[in-house]
């Protein structure tokens, strides 16, 4: 059964830290970039950031910067997004999400994901 399953997101204070994970299953993770997207309270959902098939390409959206790093363990077929000097406006729902086709450098399309995780909530609230 394919799966994606994300963990590691929680109440933080501005200016902490989070890392999230996105567990992977059913798939061969090698083959497929992942994106990480969130959706706030009455927005629509947005990409974050995306990491190829191999890893050596990323992206980000200009709003994270700088402050989030993604990077994947293909062996642990675990994707991650680590989180540095939160704001209050980086509290969503944050999923990840897999490429529907192969080998392919990653962007922020949602119609391009076919499978979604079911999401982690990250406050930044003080």
């Amino acid at each position: 059964q394919l799966q994606l399953v994300e963990s590691g997101g929680g109440l933080v204070q501005p200016g902490g830290s989070l890392r999230l994970s996105c567990a992977t299953s059913g798939f061969t993770l090698d083959y497929y970039a992942i994106g990480w997207f969130r959706q706030a309270p009455g927005k629509e959902r947005e990409g974050v950031s995306c990491i190829n098939s191999n890893g050596r390409s990323t992206n980000y959206a200009d709003s994270v910067k700088g402050r989030f790093t993604i990077s994947r363990d293909n062996a642990k077929n675990t994707v991650y997004l680590q989180m540095n000097s939160l704001k209050p406006e980086n509290t969503a729902v944050y999923y990840c999400a897999r490429d529907r086709r192969f080998f392919r450098l990653c962007t922020f399309s949602l119609k391009e994901y076919d499978y979604w995780g079911q999401g982690t909530q990250v406050t930044v609230s003080s």
